[in-house]
């Protein structure tokens, strides 16, 4: 026996595999009926618009599990309250590994939050599937963190695609932007310096806020000030409602963009104020799902599925909150994963699983994208499209744009 465990670890490590990372049978979390996984969410706090994205995830895995669960298990998923809070997402996420013993952490939301979890998990052994953030991080230093994945598309992506517009037909606009004062922000920035590329000069300022703070208001006076004719909104849903409020109150007309967080059409509602704010309209986003509230997706068996599953297993919850839809696609790929880490998956081979993706049929996204991953490509989501919000909802322009960092 002694041997044959030897010749294993040797195995591993000529693998270049570290042999406190090796999976088994008895990873935690996993029984022949069920697997359970957590994750943190901001339930209370300044992102608490963010909750319906495990919420959304829950719904789904309630309709996964009525139909015979991944290969007989059923998926519990236990998310915890961390306030949008790094040092309580710490403690929240050692609760779940440690006293639940789940098997993987799973869909827990920030950037922040995500990076002061990631060297505790990746020490241990403990896979951290599709963080809900798109820090370019989290697939960029996938050599020193092998057990971590994010989801969306990278905000340097993203930052880079309203770049690449602004480049082409607006090279002589003056660019102010409002960003979350984190690696968050602070990506988008270089994105958008990115594409901007001769023009980055253009930007003549930048003001940024704590996640912590309780209004940007100085913070978008101060931006006025700078007679910039491009706002870009770098922000999370609270205080980028702020931030149409007051650009309103003050009587300035910038064009607006407003990262991909915080525009779903739910929150471009509440800040347009019912039709009063009219600094909302022509704003310029990008997106990579399906709206359940524009028409144009009425018949779509995706969204029509979204519907069904809201209504069924996340009862009181709100249909048109988009976020409950990310986490729906986000818990898609995980039960595609799970389904690829065997009939008897271990932390391991679910890691595995998560960095060979081909999925092609995830019915939430837009239509044509695909959700790839690679042993060196950590990157689902790498493709998105332009959009601009008219008369109440978003449109769509241009082809599918491949968001790489």
């Amino acid at each position: 026996m002694g041997r044959r465990l030897f010749l294993a670890l040797a195995a591993f490590s000529a693998l270049g595999i570290p042999v406190a990372f090796a999976g088994s049978a008895a990873d935690p979390g996993i029984t022949p009926t069920s697997i359970h996984i957590g994750g943190t969410t901001p339930l209370t706090g300044s992102a608490q618009a963010f909750s319906s994205v495990a919420k959304g995830a829950a719904a789904y895995f309630k309709y996964v599990n009525a139909r015979g669960g991944v290969n007989k298990r059923r998926i519990e998923y236990e998310y915890l309250d961390d306030q949008y809070i790094p040092s309580e997402t710490v403690r929240q996420t050692r609760i779940l590994v440690q006293d639940k013993n789940v098997f993987a952490i799973f869909n827990t939301l920030g950037t922040e939050t995500n990076e002061a979890i990631r060297p505790y998990l990746n020490e241990i052994g403990v896979p951290q599937l599709f963080a809900a953030s798109g820090s370019t991080s989290f697939g960029r230093d996938y050599r020193q963190y092998p057990w971590t994945i994010a989801y969306q598309p990278t905000y340097i992506a993203e930052g880079a695609m309203y770049g690449n517009y602004l480049r082409r037909t607006m090279p002589k606009a003056k660019i102010a932007i409002l960003y979350q004062d984190d690696s968050y922000g602070n990506d988008l920035i270089k994105g958008l310096q990115r594409g901007l590329a001769s023009k980055a000069g253009n930007i003549v300022s930048k003001v940024g806020y704590a996640a912590t703070d309780d209004s940007v208001q100085s913070q978008v006076a101060r931006l006025k000030g700078s007679r910039a004719s491009v706002l870009m909104l770098f922000s999370t849903p609270k205080f980028t409602i702020q931030a149409y409020q007051f650009v309103n109150q003050l009587g300035w007309k910038p064009k607006i963009f407003v990262n991909a967080v915080s525009s779903a059409s739910n929150i471009m509602v509440i800040s347009s104020s019912r039709g009063q704010n009219k600094r909302v309209e022509g704003s310029i986003s990008i997106v990579f799902l399906k709206d359940p509230n524009d028409p144009k997706w009425n018949r779509d068996p995706g969204v029509l599925l979204y519907r069904k599953i809201m209504r069924r297993y996340a009862r009181g919850g709100n249909i048109k909150d988009v976020y409950n839809l990310y986490g729906m696609s986000a818990a898609f790929t995980f039960v595609d994963a799970l389904k690829h880490a065997g009939k008897n998956p271990t932390r391991r081979s679910i890691m595995n699983a998560a960095l060979h993706l081909n999925e092609r049929n995830n019915p939430f996204v837009l239509p044509r994208m695909s959700i790839r991953t690679t042993a060196t490509e950590h990157y689902p989501i790498d493709q998105a499209r332009l959009q601009r919000w008219h008369n109440g909802k978003w449109i769509s322009f241009g082809g599918l744009l491949k968001a790489r960092s």
